[in-house]
């Protein structure tokens, strides 16, 4: 793909709103709290008739340290003491979630993300795992994609071969930037040698895949300061890389305050940031997957989307689209079938739930028939940039032009704009739309048809 197709900045500037990122459809924006514990176990035992497999997710919320920038649920503390508590109501929650699913199903995808999982001592993530495994079927043979999100400055001797002994064999690495001075100014001090060094013993322990996250849009960052970053990173070559766009809502995010809005790059700056970036990517052989991501042409990532089977769910995207995603820990949201649950957010409503011994869901949505059908229109269109409206119509029963009739409409406007083709067979968004491709998507949100988008959302680009 030629970058100068992706780049238009006037088009970009004019498109350049606020709106999802369809981790969902609906966004957990529409969850609701009339959802119950006991209407989530009758969903779950629902889903035991298909004996599918299974994804798991476990949130664990601690950070040592706080990052300016992030947007995440988290904990910021120095005490180490605070991980057991919460561990020991995780494990009540393992088992209330373990007696709703069949033994049989295999845990095919497991990941833990956070805040930052290895916070937690080896003994406490060894624990975790064995909890995990009395109530889940996980799988001993490295067949899983078992995933951890890491922070190098939260890496001992001894835990990157722990985590392999545990079954893990992804590993997910927050790197956001090289340049001394904009880690001072998010702070976030990580040595490049302590990054390379976690790759380099991932590596030599078995670790099949390396994922690296970046930030643009940070203070401090420049065209010429990132584009160091990206090539010192290239030289480790990642299987996978997101490379994010730093969301600056100070008014929803106590943490961002502490940034000095005055050294952000501008609108115009950020856009030549990622245009040199995905240069780089691109020319040294990277396939851009979508939404920030890229990964190498062997990833599993690349073949899924080559495939047509790629999927995207709350840990982005994904190869599993068959299984249920079971969420464990604070505010983790999960998927099973066609209904969404979340738990509670709040950490002391969370441990009151599991010691009264309840499950500690809160809210979700059920999805109808409509819901379903617009879930599958925008997974088509942000992970394969295409859609066949005969394929719909089959699936659903529907004249695709009748029932979307104004969305159509819609986006023939877009079409004018070199984003997308559309005819009578379906839509192609050209390479110019792919990075819009949540514009695209947000056409055919009736939720966000209803309600104006707004800074509940991060801006498209």
């Amino acid at each position: 793909m030629d970058t100068r197709e992706l780049f238009n900045p006037d088009l970009i500037r004019r498109y350049d709103v606020a709106g999802p990122r369809y981790t969902s459809y609906p966004t957990a924006a529409d969850f609701h709290t009339g959802i119950s514990p006991e209407r989530y176990a009758a969903w779950a035992g629902a889903s035991n008739a298909a004996q599918g497999p299974l994804s798991l997710y476990f949130h664990i919320p601690f950070c040592a340290r706080v990052c300016f920038y992030c947007a995440c649920n988290k904990i910021i503390t120095n005490n180490r003491s605070r991980a057991q508590p919460y561990l020991d109501r995780l494990y009540r929650e393992i088992a209330l979630q373990g007696a709703l699913y069949d033994r049989g199903r295999p845990v095919e995808q497991l990941h833990w993300g956070g805040g930052t999982p290895t916070f937690l001592t080896t003994e406490q993530m060894q624990e975790l795992m064995a909890v995990t495994g009395e109530h889940f079927r996980l799988l001993d043979d490295d067949r899983g994609e078992y995933s951890i999100e890491i922070d190098p400055r939260e890496v001992y001797d001894d835990t990157i071969a722990a985590l392999r002994a545990l079954g893990f064999n992804r590993l997910s690495l927050g790197v956001q930037d090289f340049d001394p001075r904009v880690q001072k100014a998010v702070n976030r001090i990580q040595p490049e040698s302590m990054t390379f060094g976690v790759i380099e013993e991932a590596r030599r322990t078995g670790f099949r895949s390396v994922s690296l996250d970046l930030i643009y849009g940070l203070p401090l960052q420049s065209e010429a300061s990132f584009a160091a970053t990206v090539d010192k990173v290239l030289e480790v070559t990642p299987d996978r890389l997101s490379v994010f766009n730093y969301a600056h809502m100070p008014e929803r995010f106590k943490t961002q305050r502490q940034i000095n809005a005055d050294e952000l790059p501008s609108p115009d700056e950020k856009l030549r940031i990622l245009q040199r970036t995905t240069e780089q990517l691109l020319a040294a052989g990277y396939v851009y997957i979508g939404m920030d991501h890229f990964a190498r042409p062997d990833d599993e990532l690349a073949v899924a989307q080559r495939e047509g089977t790629l999927y995207r769910n709350f840990q982005g995207y994904s190869t599993h689209a068959e299984c249920d995603l079971v969420a464990m820990g604070v505010t983790s949201i999960g998927k099973v079938s066609h209904h969404y649950i979340q738990n509670r957010r709040d950490i002391e409503e969370y441990y009151a739930d599991l010691d009264a011994g309840r499950l500690p869901v809160f809210r979700g949505y059920e999805l109808d028939d409509d819901d379903v059908l617009r879930r599958q229109v925008i997974n088509e269109l942000i992970c394969h940039f295409h859609l066949d409206f005969a394929v719909i119509e089959s699936a659903f029963g529907i004249v695709f032009r009748d029932y979307f009739a104004t969305e159509l409409a819609e986006l023939a406007a877009m079409e004018r704009d070199g984003l997308l083709a559309l005819d009578g067979e379906g839509i192609r968004v050209h390479p110019a739309g792919r990075l819009l491709i949540r514009n695209l998507c947000m056409v055919f949100d009736r939720y966000l048809r209803a309600r104006q988008p707004g800074q509940t959302f991060s801006r498209v680009i």
